[in-house]
């Protein structure tokens, strides 16, 4: 019988044989976080001396017994082979069988497996791609010449598993990060590190400098950014609105997002409000007192000069619906229109965003429904636009929802028995969620109506979020075909659960169906984010193949931040040195209505 250290990896209660509380040989490697880590967790152990040799090869026979132990809960995807070099008492003939069912590895010509041969790297990646079932999101062919100075060496037949491996940051290269090796003899801590990065990915402790990044430069990409109006000049005069646009354009963006409608106020001429709040447009916020709450006005009409300014330089405009049902408690439209403001359980109004007091308009009233239909309307039909930009707005806290008008049409469909007094109630939630839904059913045709030619467009938090807290149901609103396009808010400090947030079900769903970006956040007033964390958050959506990226907010692209306003630049024309096209509605996909 070969004796063979047991590098056990396991998702279950698997007890090593033997294992030491250190190893001796692996302090200082590159390596050591991640067998360090394996080893705490006890699914690693070295051989009888107490050593690991992290340096020393690994055979096919132990490779396969890693992959039985490691992922033990897939499941098998083909038949048994009989391999003519296995006998049935060969010690790994059992892993080696379930390996092979799984997906992981496949024999040579002859049905033979050649069990004590060493194994290489490009074997290993090529494995785990293939049993973890692992897709290129990219060209193979456009990719790993620019992510591997020596891709010429990857062997034909592992081309496009060895690119989705390094998708998702499988490859780790020391000490050139550069440089795969493909065809060099994979060492212990070398598959070690390969099986960190499978089985525990963004959390892996592998060092970042020795993970290979797929280098993407897509030719088409959402390249958007959200501007607004508070901590931000851009809206106030037409020299500002210009000088931004050209900055953008010259970055290669190809998309902005303007807000024109939050504080109370539309911030473009509106007759709907006017007829409404008795004020048409107002720029500056009230909150910024020290401003003319004229400022910007005049004969201006800001979307108007954003749109042309788009046409000129090849910018897509769709105006950012900001606030949705949301107002100032002390606005003109709170003050003049009290019956259209919801209330909680206990009959409270009023809801703090941060410091602000806020009021919730009755997305369930259909007057309140009527008024924001037709503000967003009178967009699409006096504006060249794009399309009209949702957000998570476009919604109701969930603790509210207990107006007489709403506990009236609750109980008109309920046999007379009130909503539930819990605001998280199951039912009571969905009921909610449904009406909303049943809203944006009817909001959607009305902006087809205006123009079929217009997107719709979203901008969420993440859907667990989105309809417990704010009963905006985006899944249920995608799968109608009642979304075009997608920004998932993912504001994240730590990229690991930036990541990981990009990998739940119903935005892997929903990407296949519409252009779906990830929203970054670029900075706010006294919370700066540092170049390394936006590439980063660009790189890994890039990795996932999302159709590409919005930045919030124009202003924090260049201020706040330790760099200075030309390293920013310097970051985002190396994030986007080449123009790309805008990604099209996917044609071939029918909504389930």
């Amino acid at each position: 019988m070969t004796l063979f250290p047991l590098l056990s990896l396991t998702v279950g209660a698997i007890e090593p044989v033997g294992a030491q509380t250190t190893l001796p040989d692996i302090a200082g490697h590159w390596a050591e976080g991640c067998i360090q880590e394996l080893q705490t967790r006890r699914i690693i152990n070295g051989y009888p001396d107490g050593t690991f040799r992290p340096n020393a090869p690994v055979t096919r026979a132990e490779f396969a017994t890693m992959l039985d132990i490691a992922f033990s809960e897939r499941r098998d995807v083909r038949p048994a082979i009989g391999f003519v070099d296995l006998p049935a008492n060969y010690w790994a003939t059992p892993a080696i069988a379930t390996a092979y069912r799984r997906g992981f590895l496949r024999g040579y010509p002859g049905d033979r497996f050649n069990p004590a041969q060493n194994i290489p790297r490009v074997q290993v990646l090529v494995a785990l791609a293939s049993g973890l079932d692992y897709a290129a999101n990219h060209k193979p062919e456009e990719t790993l010449p620019r992510t591997f100075a020596d891709a010429t060496s990857i062997p034909e037949y592992a081309y496009t598993a060895v690119a989705a491996a390094t998708e998702r940051r499988l490859a780790v290269n020391y000490p050139e990060r550069d440089r795969l090796n493909p065809n060099a003899l994979a060492s212990r801590a070398e598959v070690a590190s390969f099986l960190c990065q499978a089985l525990m990915q963004y959390q892996s402790p592998i060092p970042l400098e020795y993970v290979a990044r797929v280098a993407i430069v897509p030719e088409t990409e959402l390249r958007g950014v959200w501007i607004t109006n508070i901590d931000s000049e851009v809206l106030f005069s037409k020299e500002n609105l210009t000088a931004a646009m050209e900055r953008l354009a010259a970055l290669n963006f190809n998309t902005v997002y303007p807000t024109v409608w939050n504080w109370g106020y539309t911030l473009y001429p509106s007759d709907v409000a006017k007829a409404v709040t008795g004020r048409s447009v107002r720029l500056v916020t009230p909150i910024d007192e020290n401003l003319d709450p004229d400022l910007g006005v005049g004969d201006r009409d800001m979307l108007r000069e954003m749109v042309a300014e788009g046409k000129r330089l090849g910018l897509r405009v769709i105006p950012w619906f900001e606030f949705g049902f949301m107002a100032p408690a002390d606005s003109e439209l709170a003050r003049r229109k009290p019956e259209w403001i919801t209330e909680r359980l206990d009959g409270t109004r009023e809801k703090m965003e941060g410091i602000h007091s806020r009021v919730w308009l009755n997305p369930f009233h259909p007057e309140v429904q009527q008024f924001i239909t037709d503000l967003i309307v009178e967009i699409i039909e006096n504006y060249d636009v794009a399309g009209i930009q949702l957000d998570d707005h476009l919604g109701l806290p969930s603790e509210f929802g207990y107006d007489d008008y709403t506990v009236a049409l609750y109980k008109r469909e309920h046999d007379g028995n009130p909503p539930p007094e819990d605001p998280k109630d199951p039912d009571w939630l969905r009921w909610r969620a449904d009406k909303i839904t049943e809203y944006k059913d009817r909001l959607f045709r009305a902006i087809k109506r205006a123009n079929p030619d217009a997107i719709v467009s979203l901008s969420p938090n993440p859907q667990r979020f989105s309809y417990r807290e704010f009963l905006a149901d985006w899944e249920t609103w995608e799968r109608q075909g009642l979304v075009e396009e997608i920004i998932l808010q993912v504001y994240r400090d730590d990229n690991r659960v930036f990541a990981t947030e990009l990998e739940n079900p119903e935005v892997e769903t929903a990407r296949t169906h519409v252009p779906f970006a990830i929203g970054i956040l670029t900075g706010l007033k006294g919370r700066p984010v540092e170049g390394d964390r936006i590439a980063e958050q660009v790189q890994i959506a890039r990795e996932k193949g999302f159709a590409g990226v919005s930045f919030f907010f124009y202003e924090s692209m260049w201020k706040w931040s330790e760099q200075s306003a030309e390293q920013r630049e310097v970051l985002f024309e190396s994030l986007f040195p080449e123009p790309a096209t805008i990604p099209s509605l996917v044609d071939d996909w029918e909504p389930s209505r």
